[in-house]
């Protein structure tokens, strides 16, 4: 790899961090499909793993920030990090079982599907549905009250999808946050980040284990350099960043990688 070629995936690790911070997401929604376009060779498992390693600093570098601001609801980002675990180690052993062209399809879709239900949901709901089993008191917020059961569930899913596609698992973590769980949506993305942390650490950790990563490391140490720096930035510019924003921001990105994915696998 040539000079020009790690500081341009610095520069795109800066953008990623910086986006991905600011939403919550991790980054990774928009780091896997670039992968898939920029190495169109390349087996899914060694881009997942790229991902994923990224996401990793990324989450850890906005988690730090956020700690600072102290928006993250630590109870709950304990709670559903711990319930992410197996799904990320089941996802991370997954990947190579699927072909590159179903991948894509599989990924596109699942982007799609949830920039719609961001953009015909940019608020959250007022109240939560169903009993709330779990509370959090959040400093400056108040009390968060949630359904315990429904976001281990949800945290196991994301773990899974997150590994095996690579993505940290943000972009479903953070509108399970806002619309299932009623939280506020920048302490969902705080939370969320906080999530990630420990998310895309087992995956990862899973991927290097198993070898996946050994080809990749160059390029996941320029990556990495930036999504670090940006994270610290796109956490500074959440602060100015409307919360309905945020959310269509979201929808946005996933909506433009979704539809790219598809009209290369078809």
């Amino acid at each position: 790899m040539t000079m020009e070629q790690f500081l341009a995936l610095v520069v795109v690790g800066l953008g990623i961090g910086i986006f991905g911070t600011l939403i919550g997401a991790g980054g990774g929604f928009i780091l896997m499909p670039l992968l898939l376009i920029v190495y169109p060779q390349e087996n899914p498992e060694l881009l997942t793993s790229i991902s994923l390693a990224v996401v990793f600093f990324n989450a850890l570098s906005g988690t730090v920030a956020y700690a600072r601001m102290k928006r993250i609801d630590y109870r709950s980002g304990i709670l559903f990090s711990l319930a992410t675990v197996p799904g990320a180690i089941l996802g991370a052993l997954s990947t190579s079982y699927i072909p590159r062209r179903t991948f894509n399809v599989i990924f596109g879709l699942a982007l799609i599907s949830a920039s719609l239900f961001l953009f015909l949901n940019p608020r959250r709901r007022g109240e939560a549905e169903g009993a709330a089993e779990g509370a959090s008191q959040i400093p400056g917020i108040g009390s968060v009250q949630y359904n315990t059961t429904v976001g281990v569930i949800i945290s196991l899913f994301v773990g899974f999808a997150s590994s095996v596609l690579g993505i940290g698992g943000g972009i479903i973590h953070v509108p399970a946050l806002i619309h299932v769980l009623n939280f506020p949506v920048h302490i969902a993305t705080a939370t969320s980040h906080f999530i990630l942390s420990v998310m895309s650490f087992t995956g990862t950790a899973v991927h290097a284990v198993a070898g996946d990563l050994s080809h990749g490391i160059v390029r996941t140490v320029a990556l990495a350099v930036g999504a670090v720096v940006g994270a610290q930035i796109g956490a500074r510019l959440s602060n100015r960043v409307h919360g309905t924003w945020i959310v269509r921001g979201l929808a946005t990105a996933l909506a433009f990688v979704g539809i790219r994915l598809l009209t290369m696998a078809l």
